[in-house]
């Protein structure tokens, strides 16, 4: 579940995340506690902790005093914007900037991108 790649509780958080992106987690109900968390993955608790928090710090998600942790109003979409600007800096600028490179016009791309996706891997 977890990998040597990042921290523990970013990779927790990231979890979390793609719950409520997913549909796992929906928008204004319950999510497990950071002690759950921690009880269900055998981590620390403070590292489940620090990985919910790092959800509230983004405001997808909130405590209600006593009654536990919730996803917020309008955190899949706060989530998949991020997503989107994640997905344009990491693949598609580098990958504009390799087809100015090598001449593949706007065209061509759209053609490979449409080939590619037709492919039965």
């Amino acid at each position: 579940m977890f990998t040597n790649e990042g921290p523990i509780f970013q990779q927790l958080a990231a979890m979390i995340a793609d719950g409520i992106v997913n549909g796992t987690y929906l928008e204004e109900t319950a999510v497990p506690s950071a002690t759950d968390f921690a009880a269900f993955h055998r981590m620390n608790p403070a590292t489940a902790s620090k990985g919910v928090n790092t959800l509230v710090d983004l405001g997808v998600l909130y405590k209600k005093r006593g009654v536990g942790m919730f996803v917020a109003s309008g955190a899949r979409e706060i989530l998949r914007a991020q997503r989107r600007d994640e997905f344009r800096k990491k693949y598609l600028q580098p990958l504009l900037r390799e087809t100015a490179v090598l001449g593949i016009t706007t065209g061509k791309l759209h053609s490979m991108i449409d080939d590619e996706g037709q492919d039965p891997r």
